[in-house]
C-alpha cells in the first residue's frame, strides 16, 4: 500500500525565518520597496555579475517560484517609485522577503570586499586624501554613480536629493555600512525588521 508523501509546502523555508509584520495590508510599503531596490542597486556595483547572481542565488534558496527570472526581477525592482519605469504593481510581503533572503546571501559572499572598501573609505578620510586614491572604492562608486542615473527618474524629488557626485556617494557608502550589517549572524532578519521601522501597527 503507497504511503502518501507531505505535501510540499508552497512557501520556501528560508522565507519563513522572516516574521510577516502587522501591516494595513499586505503590500510592501513604499519606503522598504525603494530601500531593497537600492541596496541591489550596491550589489550590482559591487560585482559586475551581480545581476546574474541575484538569479543564481533565486535559485539556489529555492526562491524560483517567487522571483521568476529576469523579467520578473526587472518588474519586482521597478516598484520602486523612484525608477525611470516604476510599476504600479504592488510588491507582496513574500516577494519582499525572497529579495531580502537574496541580499543576505549575496552580502555573505561579499563580505570581505566590503570590509576592504570601508576600511580603504574610512582611511582617507582620515588623511583627507580623494576617494581616487582607493581604485577598487573608486570604481565602486563610480559604477553606482552611473547605475543610479541611468534607471532613477531625474524628475522625482528622491532622486532629486541625490543630484550631485558627492550626495551619490554618501548613498553608497551608507548602503555599503548596511550591506555589511546585514550579512553577519541574523543579518538578514536584522533587514527586514528595519525595512518596516515606523510602519508595524
Amino acid at each position: 500500500m503507497p504511503v502518501d508523501s507531505p505535501p510540499r509546502s508552497s512557501v520556501p523555508l528560508i522565507l519563513e525565518s522572516l516574521p510577516t509584520p502587522e501591516l494595513p495590508s499586505q503590500e510592501c510599503p513604499r519606503r522598504a520597496r525603494t530601500q531593497i531596490d537600492l541596496l541591489l542597486l550596491a550589489i550590482e556595483a559591487l560585482d559586475l555579475g551581480g545581476s546574474e547572481a541575484m538569479l543564481t542565488v533565486a535559485q539556489e534558496l529555492g526562491l524560483d517560484p517567487v522571483v521568476k527570472g529576469r523579467v520578473n526581477l526587472w518588474l519586482l525592482r521597478s516598484t520602486n517609485p523612484m525608477r525611470r519605469y516604476s510599476q504600479r504593481r504592488p510588491m507582496t510581503l513574500e516577494e519582499a522577503k525572497a529579495l531580502v533572503a537574496i541580499i543576505g546571501n549575496l552580502s555573505r559572499r561579499l563580505t570581505v570586499l566590503m570590509r576592504q572598501l570601508l576600511t580603504g573609505y574610512q582611511q582617507l578620510r582620515e588623511r583627507g586624501l580623494s576617494l581616487d586614491h582607493h581604485l577598487r572604492l573608486a570604481d565602486y562608486l563610480q559604477r553606482f554613480r552611473t547605475h543610479f542615473r541611468s534607471r532613477m527618474n531625474p524628475r522625482r524629488a528622491g532622486v532629486i536629493a541625490y543630484s550631485s557626485d558627492e550626495q551619490l556617494d554618501e548613498l553608497a557608502m551608507q548602503l555599503l555600512e548596511q550591506l555589511l550589517l546585514c550579512s553577519g549572524i541574523l543579518g538578514t532578519q536584522r533587514l527586514w525588521s528595519s525595512l518596516f521601522d515606523g510602519e508595524v501597527v
